[in-house]
């Protein structure tokens, strides 16, 4: 492990313009992720639709239906405020209780109609309550055919936008990612994982989640030491991970999106859809937050799938595609470090 020294110069006190700057960065980030995606599909257009929120704050959502590429795919930004902390936000830090609250960020889902082309799912926020701030986030991949190229690919690049900031960022995050992703009432994780953090404020351990005996936690108890990190590193590392989307992403999309496929291919990947909204209806904290906080359902529930189905007890064929992903890719794998034999 790397031991890092601290530096006890370090404040912990966001700057005045603190909100002001995250949500244009926010905003900047739904403009970009927008526009690229807007030319990969080729094309599919975002239809914009604007909203407010009574008890205070409001957001932007974008919507693309029926592309060329992407059978739908939604990329909102929200900014919210308001007196009365969810009960989420009051589990995990007890100490807001009693302090007006601001959150910010920008999600995103992006379902594509080639089976061959993966899910894939993004989400970067910002939160303050008092002297209490914090940012989050992550980006995830969820493919229906396996590629190990493409997992290798998204894994590397986040990866690289992690350690410019922290070596010990992927390692924590990765770990985090798996465990967070994961559905425990079918023991399998949703796809291949990616990045996935929350609660960072620049004290303490890493690992800031619900598993004390979990991998993540253990990998960032075992870390020698944490070198205290301020408002604008984090808000620098923020910055760089949602500009990694795009190189992300987008060369997996095209490298697939011409790929042939049968009705057995749309079938399997309507199903492993379900499981996305088995996720997200069931254990997605920003879904959870969302809806606590009265935010705008349609806005909230974008992340679901046009077309899903259900079958019951269904099993793969040994040695088909569709059993090597639930063999080997549901199955948290060192995908950054991976070699084409």
């Amino acid at each position: 492990m790397t031991a890092i020294k601290t530096d006890i110069t370090n404040t912990f006190i966001p700057p005045a313009d603190s909100k002001e700057r995250v949500s244009q960065f926010m905003k900047q980030l739904q403009d970009e992720i927008c526009t690229g995606l807007e030319q990969a599909d080729g094309e599919g257009k975002f239809r914009e639709d604007s909203w407010e929120r009574e008890e205070g704050g409001g957001g932007r959502s974008r919507v693309m239906q029926a592309g060329a590429v992407l059978e739908q795919g939604g990329v909102n930004f929200s900014e919210v405020w308001g007196h009365q902390l969810p009960p989420s936000i009051l589990k995990q830090r007890p100490e807001a209780e009693g302090h007006g609250f601001y959150a910010t960020g920008t999600s995103m889902v992006l379902h594509p109609r080639n089976p061959y082309i993966p899910t894939v799912h993004l989400n970067y926020r910002y939160f303050e309550a008092g002297s209490v701030w914090w940012f989050g986030g992550g980006a995830d991949l969820t493919p229906y055919y396996p590629f190990a190229e493409d997992a290798a690919h998204f894994h590397k690049t986040f990866k690289g936008a992690c350690d410019r900031h922290n070596s010990e960022y992927y390692p924590v995050f990765k770990r985090w990612c798996d465990e967070y992703f994961y559905l425990k009432h079918r023991q399998e994780t949703r796809g291949i994982g990616g990045i996935f953090f929350d609660y960072q404020d620049g004290q303490g351990q890493l690992y800031r989640g619900p598993d004390p005996q979990g991998k993540a936690a253990h990998y960032s108890r075992d870390l020698e030491e944490i070198k205290p990190r301020n408002w604008e590193d984090l808000f620098s590392f923020v910055q760089d991970c949602g500009k990694a989307f795009l190189p992300a992403y987008v060369p997996i999309l095209e490298k697939r999106k011409d790929t042939e496929y049968s009705d057995r291919e749309r079938n399997f990947q309507l199903y492993r859809r379900g499981r996305y909204v088995e996720f997200n209806l069931v254990y997605d904290r920003g879904t959870i937050f969302g809806l606590q906080t009265n935010g705008r359902t349609e806005s909230i529930l974008m992340s679901l799938p046009p077309l899903v189905r259900w079958e019951y007890n269904y099993h793969p064929e040994p040695n088909t595609p569709e059993a090597e992903l639930y063999n080997t890719f549901l199955k948290p794998q060192d995908w950054a470090n991976w070699q084409p034999v």
